[in-house]
Protein backbone atom coordinates (compact mmCIF):
# COMPACT_ATOMS: atom_id res chain seq x y z
CA UNK A 1 0.00 0.00 0.00
CA UNK A 2 1.42 3.39 -0.99
CA UNK A 3 2.65 5.34 2.01
CA UNK A 4 2.72 2.25 4.22
CA UNK A 5 5.97 1.01 5.76
CA UNK A 6 5.52 -1.41 8.63
CA UNK A 7 9.23 -1.32 9.53
CA UNK A 8 9.19 2.47 9.90
CA UNK A 9 5.96 2.21 11.85
CA UNK A 10 7.62 -0.10 14.37
CA UNK A 11 10.69 2.13 14.64
CA UNK A 12 8.49 5.15 15.25
CA UNK A 13 6.63 3.33 18.01
CA UNK A 14 3.33 3.12 16.16
CA UNK A 15 3.04 -0.62 15.78
CA UNK A 16 -0.13 -0.59 17.86
CA UNK A 17 1.34 0.75 21.09
CA UNK A 18 0.60 4.48 21.14
CA UNK A 19 1.10 5.07 24.85
CA UNK A 20 -1.03 7.88 26.14
CA UNK A 21 -2.85 8.38 22.85
CA UNK A 22 -6.59 8.99 23.14
CA UNK A 23 -9.13 6.28 22.52
CA UNK A 24 -11.44 6.72 19.54
CA UNK A 25 -15.00 5.68 20.42
CA UNK A 26 -17.38 5.19 17.50
CA UNK A 27 -20.93 5.20 18.84
CA UNK A 28 -23.37 3.08 16.81
CA UNK A 29 -21.44 3.33 13.53
CA UNK A 30 -23.60 2.26 10.62
CA UNK A 31 -21.34 1.09 7.80
CA UNK A 32 -18.38 -1.23 8.04
CA UNK A 33 -16.64 0.80 5.34
CA UNK A 34 -16.76 3.88 7.55
CA UNK A 35 -15.27 1.96 10.47
CA UNK A 36 -12.44 0.78 8.23
CA UNK A 37 -11.72 4.26 6.90
CA UNK A 38 -11.78 5.64 10.45
CA UNK A 39 -9.26 2.96 11.46
CA UNK A 40 -7.05 3.99 8.55
CA UNK A 41 -7.24 7.63 9.68
CA UNK A 42 -6.37 6.55 13.22
CA UNK A 43 -3.22 4.70 12.23
CA UNK A 44 -2.16 7.65 10.07
CA UNK A 45 -2.00 9.55 13.35
CA UNK A 46 -0.55 6.85 15.60
CA UNK A 47 -3.86 6.04 17.31
CA UNK A 48 -4.67 2.39 17.93
CA UNK A 49 -7.30 2.24 20.68
CA UNK A 50 -10.57 1.81 18.75
CA UNK A 51 -13.78 1.19 20.69
CA UNK A 52 -17.05 0.33 18.97
CA UNK A 53 -20.41 0.87 20.64
CA UNK A 54 -23.19 -1.29 19.18
CA UNK A 55 -22.21 -1.13 15.49
CA UNK A 56 -25.34 -1.48 13.37
CA UNK A 57 -24.06 -4.30 11.15
CA UNK A 58 -22.31 -6.21 13.92
CA UNK A 59 -18.64 -6.96 14.47
CA UNK A 60 -16.29 -8.13 13.01
CA UNK A 61 -17.15 -6.74 9.59
CA UNK A 62 -15.48 -7.74 6.33
CA UNK A 63 -16.25 -4.38 4.72
CA UNK A 64 -14.29 -2.64 7.46
CA UNK A 65 -11.20 -4.76 6.75
CA UNK A 66 -11.27 -3.92 3.05
CA UNK A 67 -11.73 -0.20 3.67
CA UNK A 68 -8.94 -0.04 6.28
CA UNK A 69 -6.29 -0.35 3.52
CA UNK A 70 -3.78 -2.09 5.73
CA UNK A 71 -4.66 -0.59 9.11
CA UNK A 72 -5.64 -4.05 10.31
CA UNK A 73 -3.79 -3.69 13.61
CA UNK A 74 -6.39 -1.16 14.68
CA UNK A 75 -9.31 -3.40 13.70
CA UNK A 76 -7.77 -6.48 15.29
CA UNK A 77 -7.49 -4.67 18.62
CA UNK A 78 -10.88 -2.98 18.42
CA UNK A 79 -13.10 -3.58 21.44
CA UNK A 80 -16.87 -3.98 21.33
CA UNK A 81 -19.19 -2.39 23.91
CA UNK A 82 -22.94 -2.44 24.39
CA UNK A 83 -23.20 1.14 25.66
CA UNK A 84 -21.24 4.38 25.51
CA UNK A 85 -21.01 4.42 29.30
CA UNK A 86 -19.18 1.08 29.24
CA UNK A 87 -16.87 2.25 26.47
CA UNK A 88 -15.67 5.31 28.41
CA UNK A 89 -15.67 3.75 31.88
CA UNK A 90 -11.87 3.67 32.27
CA UNK A 91 -11.31 7.16 30.82
CA UNK A 92 -10.91 10.34 32.84
CA UNK A 93 -11.19 12.95 30.11
CA UNK A 94 -13.69 12.60 27.26
CA UNK A 95 -14.52 14.88 24.34
CA UNK A 96 -17.71 14.65 22.27
CA UNK A 97 -17.23 15.50 18.62
CA UNK A 98 -20.33 17.28 17.36
CA UNK A 99 -21.14 20.23 15.11
CA UNK A 100 -24.66 20.76 16.46
CA UNK A 101 -25.82 23.01 19.28
CA UNK A 102 -26.68 20.88 22.28
CA UNK A 103 -28.11 23.30 24.80
CA UNK A 104 -25.65 22.06 27.41
CA UNK A 105 -23.29 24.05 29.58
CA UNK A 106 -20.01 22.52 28.51
CA UNK A 107 -16.70 23.92 27.31
CA UNK A 108 -16.42 23.97 23.52
CA UNK A 109 -12.89 23.45 22.19
CA UNK A 110 -11.23 23.12 18.79
CA UNK A 111 -9.35 19.94 17.80
CA UNK A 112 -6.11 21.84 18.32
CA UNK A 113 -7.03 22.88 21.86
CA UNK A 114 -8.32 19.41 22.70
CA UNK A 115 -5.05 17.89 21.48
CA UNK A 116 -3.06 20.19 23.74
CA UNK A 117 -5.23 19.31 26.73
CA UNK A 118 -4.98 15.59 26.00
CA UNK A 119 -1.20 15.78 25.65
CA UNK A 120 -0.97 17.43 29.06
CA UNK A 121 -3.35 14.88 30.54
CA UNK A 122 -1.43 11.96 29.02
CA UNK A 123 1.78 13.30 30.56
CA UNK A 124 0.05 12.99 33.93
CA UNK A 125 -1.12 9.45 33.23
CA UNK A 126 -4.72 10.47 32.54
CA UNK A 127 -6.49 8.38 29.90
CA UNK A 128 -8.51 10.32 27.33
CA UNK A 129 -11.01 9.55 24.62
CA UNK A 130 -13.05 11.14 21.83
CA UNK A 131 -16.64 10.22 21.02
CA UNK A 132 -17.87 10.17 17.42
CA UNK A 133 -21.53 9.60 16.66
CA UNK A 134 -23.47 7.67 13.99
CA UNK A 135 -23.08 8.86 10.43
CA UNK A 136 -26.70 9.95 9.97
CA UNK A 137 -27.54 11.82 13.18
CA UNK A 138 -24.40 12.22 15.24
CA UNK A 139 -24.14 11.70 18.98
CA UNK A 140 -27.21 11.43 21.17
CA UNK A 141 -27.48 14.03 23.91
CA UNK A 142 -27.10 11.27 26.51
CA UNK A 143 -23.72 10.41 24.98
CA UNK A 144 -22.65 14.06 24.93
CA UNK A 145 -23.62 14.31 28.59
CA UNK A 146 -20.91 11.76 29.39
CA UNK A 147 -18.23 14.04 28.00
CA UNK A 148 -16.19 16.74 29.70
CA UNK A 149 -16.17 19.04 26.68
CA UNK A 150 -17.57 19.41 23.19
CA UNK A 151 -15.12 19.25 20.32
CA UNK A 152 -15.94 21.41 17.30
CA UNK A 153 -13.76 22.19 14.30
CA UNK A 154 -13.85 25.81 13.08
CA UNK A 155 -15.20 25.10 9.60
CA UNK A 156 -17.49 26.87 7.15
CA UNK A 157 -20.63 27.56 9.26
CA UNK A 158 -22.75 27.07 6.16
CA UNK A 159 -21.34 23.57 5.55
CA UNK A 160 -19.49 22.07 8.50
CA UNK A 161 -20.54 18.44 8.09
CA UNK A 162 -17.71 15.88 8.02
CA UNK A 163 -17.85 12.18 7.32
CA UNK A 164 -16.68 9.86 10.07
CA UNK A 165 -13.16 9.26 8.77
CA UNK A 166 -12.61 12.97 8.12
CA UNK A 167 -13.61 13.83 11.67
CA UNK A 168 -11.29 11.18 13.11
CA UNK A 169 -8.39 12.29 10.90
CA UNK A 170 -8.84 15.97 11.72
CA UNK A 171 -8.72 15.34 15.45
CA UNK A 172 -6.05 12.66 15.29
CA UNK A 173 -3.78 14.88 13.20
CA UNK A 174 -3.87 17.65 15.80
CA UNK A 175 -2.85 15.10 18.44
CA UNK A 176 -0.12 13.56 16.31
CA UNK A 177 1.53 16.75 15.12
CA UNK A 178 2.13 17.93 18.69
CA UNK A 179 4.36 14.91 19.11
CA UNK A 180 6.38 15.58 15.96
CA UNK A 181 6.77 19.35 16.19
CA UNK A 182 10.13 18.78 17.88
CA UNK A 183 11.13 16.26 15.22
CA UNK A 184 10.40 18.80 12.49
CA UNK A 185 13.07 21.12 13.86
CA UNK A 186 15.67 18.46 14.67
CA UNK A 187 19.14 19.02 13.27
CA UNK A 188 20.59 16.19 11.17
CA UNK A 189 24.17 15.79 12.40
CA UNK A 190 26.90 14.47 10.07
CA UNK A 191 28.25 11.01 10.79
CA UNK A 192 30.52 11.11 13.81
CA UNK A 193 29.25 14.49 14.98
CA UNK A 194 27.01 14.81 17.98
CA UNK A 195 25.41 17.72 19.81
CA UNK A 196 27.76 19.39 22.25
CA UNK A 197 27.28 18.49 25.87
CA UNK A 198 26.38 21.19 28.34
CA UNK A 199 29.83 20.75 29.86
CA UNK A 200 31.49 21.42 26.49
CA UNK A 201 29.29 24.46 25.94
CA UNK A 202 30.05 25.78 29.41
CA UNK A 203 33.80 25.50 28.85
CA UNK A 204 33.39 27.34 25.54
CA UNK A 205 31.32 30.08 27.17
CA UNK A 206 33.85 30.56 29.93
CA UNK A 207 36.70 30.63 27.42
CA UNK A 208 34.93 33.24 25.27
CA UNK A 209 33.94 35.36 28.23
CA UNK A 210 37.48 35.40 29.67
CA UNK A 211 38.83 36.75 26.41
CA UNK A 212 35.99 39.27 26.06
CA UNK A 213 36.81 40.58 29.53
CA UNK A 214 40.52 40.72 28.66
CA UNK A 215 39.91 42.72 25.47
CA UNK A 216 37.55 45.12 27.24
CA UNK A 217 34.30 44.13 25.54
CA UNK A 218 32.79 43.08 28.90
CA UNK A 219 34.31 45.96 30.80
CA UNK A 220 31.05 47.06 32.47
CA UNK A 221 30.47 45.18 35.72
CA UNK A 222 26.85 46.35 35.73
CA UNK A 223 26.00 45.20 32.20
CA UNK A 224 28.19 42.10 32.14
CA UNK A 225 25.64 39.57 33.54
CA UNK A 226 22.95 40.44 30.98
CA UNK A 227 25.48 40.57 28.12
CA UNK A 228 26.82 37.14 29.10
CA UNK A 229 23.29 35.70 29.20
CA UNK A 230 22.55 37.14 25.77
CA UNK A 231 25.72 35.64 24.32
CA UNK A 232 25.03 32.24 25.84
CA UNK A 233 21.44 32.26 24.62
CA UNK A 234 22.56 33.06 21.09
CA UNK A 235 24.91 30.08 20.98
CA UNK A 236 22.38 27.79 22.67
CA UNK A 237 19.87 28.48 19.90
CA UNK A 238 22.36 27.39 17.25
CA UNK A 239 22.48 23.82 18.65
CA UNK A 240 26.22 23.44 18.22
CA UNK A 241 27.90 20.08 17.66
CA UNK A 242 30.95 19.01 19.63
CA UNK A 243 33.15 19.67 16.56
CA UNK A 244 31.69 23.15 16.11
CA UNK A 245 32.48 23.98 19.72
CA UNK A 246 36.08 22.88 19.20
CA UNK A 247 36.25 24.98 16.03
CA UNK A 248 34.94 28.05 17.84
CA UNK A 249 37.41 27.60 20.68
CA UNK A 250 40.18 27.27 18.13
CA UNK A 251 38.99 30.46 16.48
CA UNK A 252 39.18 32.29 19.80
CA UNK A 253 42.74 31.08 20.32
CA UNK A 254 43.63 32.12 16.78
CA UNK A 255 42.23 35.61 17.27
CA UNK A 256 44.06 36.12 20.56
CA UNK A 257 47.40 34.71 19.41
CA UNK A 258 47.11 36.37 16.00
CA UNK A 259 46.65 39.76 17.67
CA UNK A 260 49.85 39.14 19.60
CA UNK A 261 51.77 38.14 16.46
CA UNK A 262 50.60 41.30 14.68
CA UNK A 263 51.91 43.42 17.55
CA UNK A 264 55.25 41.58 17.45
CA UNK A 265 55.59 42.06 13.71
CA UNK A 266 54.99 45.81 14.08
CA UNK A 267 57.41 46.12 16.95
Amino acid sequence: MAGTNSKRAREAGFDGEATGAPAVILVQPQLGENIGMAARAMLNCGLTDLRLVAPRDGWPNESAINAASGATVVLERARLFATTAEAVADLRLVYASTARERGMTKPVVTPSRAAQEMRRAAADGIRCGILFGPEAKGLHNDDVALSDAILQAPLNPGFSSLNLAQAVLLTGYEWYKLGVDVAERQVVYPTGRVPATKEELLHFFEHLERELVACGFLHSEEKRPSMVRNLRNMFQRVELTDQEVRTLRGAIVGLVEGKGRRKDSKG
